[in-house]
């Protein structure tokens, strides 16, 4: 499947900038955790999710699904939305 031309109704995809979404979320869900002072095991277990997932995320890496991410994103006080 040629990626760079594939589109689903009226959306091409960005990769550049998907990439630099993830990048940010992942910078900012890290920031967070960071400045609550607690670890990724800690988070992990407040988001009801693994370790590994944790560190997916804020990496921005791995396929960690959806849920995850915004469980993760609640459990240190930020909220996703599309835009």
């Amino acid at each position: 499947m040629d990626l760079e031309n594939c589109q689903i109704g009226n959306i091409v995809p960005d990769h550049r900038r998907l990439v630099e979404d993830l990048a940010a979320i992942a910078a900012t869900i890290r920031k967070a955790r960071k400045e609550a002072g607690i670890t990724q095991a800690d988070l992990a277990d407040l988001a009801g999710t693994s370790e590994r997932t944790v560190r997916a995320i804020e990496t921005a890496t791995g396929n960690p699904s959806l849920g995850a991410v915004v469980a993760v994103a609640n459990a240190v006080g930020l909220h996703l939305a599309a835009a």
